[in-house]
């Protein structure tokens, strides 16, 4: 899967914000007293895919709603460049060039697949034209340029993540947290996908922090993985370092340390 792209064009490439760096400054996060997370740190640079594995359970959710303000860690800090975010909503994250998706995809199932990504770029201030023009040259980026006029909920379910992921790359985010994108591939469009994703540090000046249960995806295109364990980060390291971390092969890599 070739992309090709007017590297003059100012839409896609021009990467909001200035920020170099998200970081989770020592999180937790506690429900009813128990610990969802516990301090937890980490640093998604610009130009980076930053996987983050575990099991069901493990808090990956969870750090990433902190991450995106829609939870508020009991403990810890997150700031996106050198600014604290403690009293910013979700719709500031985004404003500052924080996006993500969902496991549940949240698309506007009865509008069209161009109106969905088209939503996001009027949300974020392009006029019409421009958000019209930005939003087709996003989904022929993700391979959903045939029939844009197609109600996203007549998608199937691993076309519905390539539309979530051109909505949350609308006028190019400083970062984007993918939740699961590869849920329910086959093998073909898992590549497909890695490839995609494997593009966005360099075209979109984008640093991505990878949520996913599919080894081979995240092991194939991470520069760094952290593990999260009951909460807590087990490892972290290259994908070449984590594969041969015993703790995290017997735990979930399905591998006899």
């Amino acid at each position: 899967m070739n992309y090709t792209f007017d590297i003059e064009q100012p839409l896609l490439m021009r990467g909001d914000g200035n920020s170099s760096e998200l970081t989770a400054q020592h999180l937790t996060v506690r429900f009813q007293g128990l610990a969802a997370i516990s301090d937890v740190s980490l640093t998604l640079h610009r130009h980076e895919v930053l996987g983050l594995i575990g099991p069901n359970g493990a808090g990956k959710t969870t750090l990433v709603n902190c991450l995106t303000g829609f939870q508020r860690p009991t403990e810890g800090h997150v700031l996106v460049g050198r600014e604290r975010t403690s009293d910013w909503s979700p719709v500031d994250f985004r404003a500052r060039g924080v996006a993500r998706t969902f496991q549940a995809g949240r698309l506007f199932k009865d509008m069209s697949i161009l109106e969905n990504v088209e939503a996001g770029a009027l949300a974020l201030g392009l006029g019409r034209r421009q958000a019209v023009e930005h939003a087709r040259e996003l989904l022929d980026w993700v391979g959903l340029k045939a029939d844009p006029y197609q109600k996203a909920g007549m998608l199937a379910y691993t076309d519905q993540r390539r539309l979530s992921i051109a909505r949350a790359m609308v006028l190019s985010p400083a970062f984007v947290l993918l939740d699961e994108p590869a849920a329910g591939m086959s093998d073909a469009e898992c590549e497909d996908l890695m490839e995609l994703i494997s593009s966005i540090p360099s075209l979109f000046t984008c640093g991505v922090l990878l949520i996913e249960h599919n080894m081979r995806v995240v092991m194939g295109i991470s520069h760094q993985i952290h593990v999260l364990d009951g909460g807590c980060i087990l490892a972290k390291g290259t994908p070449g370092e984590i594969q041969n971390n015993e703790a995290v092969m017997a735990a979930y890599l399905g591998m006899e340390s």
